[in-house]
């Protein structure tokens, strides 16, 4: 079995800068909290979005086990747009409805989704029989979990917590269960 543990990342201080957008005080705080989730659990690899909040969600975790974090590029979250939307939760209602619409400059739910799950089944086939801890962000997340379960959608998404922990547990690339492990 493979197990992928999806750690979404804390809260963080808002800016354009998606790449270097930092955690806020209340994310470092919770980042100690998703580590304690780790201390006891054998962990092999970690990967990571290259945005600095996911990185910095799972930096506990690396220095606890003594492990690298890999960034990969097709990990980070899905662009909604390169304009300014107006009403975000509108905008996440119309690309959840309709998996191929696209916003000016943005990428539909299923071009991020196949960005994401390309590199997902490379680390699942690169990892057989590992604990792998991946820093995500909550859209890719969640379209990487609706690639093997049409039960993660948009209603699922809405739910997730800041920071938030799913365990995907394969035989192969077959996805036999999927449950939180994030308590808030």
């Amino acid at each position: 079995m493979t197990v992928i543990y999806f750690v979404r990342h804390a809260h963080s201080y808002y800016t354009a800068d998606e790449y270097h957008r930092p955690l806020s005080d209340k994310g470092f705080n919770d980042r100690d909290r998703v580590t304690s989730i780790f201390t006891n659990k054998e962990i092999h690899t970690i990967y990571s979005s290259p945005y600095k909040r996911a990185v910095q969600t799972v930096e506990g975790i690396a220095q606890e086990h003594k492990l690298q974090i890999t960034t990969i590029d097709s990990m980070k979250e899905r662009i909604l747009s390169t304009e300014n939307i107006l009403d975000f939760d509108a905008a996440m209602h119309q690309v959840w409805s309709q998996p191929t619409f696209v916003f000016e400059g943005g990428e539909s739910n299923e071009t991020a989704k196949a960005r994401a799950i390309t590199a997902l089944q490379k680390i699942i086939i690169g990892h057989p029989n590992d604990n792998i801890v991946i820093g995500t962000h909550g859209n890719i997340m969640v379209l990487m979990m609706q690639y093997f379960d049409a039960e993660y959608d948009y209603t699922f998404w809405k739910k997730l917590s800041m920071p938030d922990v799913y365990q995907l547990t394969f035989e192969q690339s077959v996805l036999c269960d999927i449950r939180r492990v994030w308590e808030e």
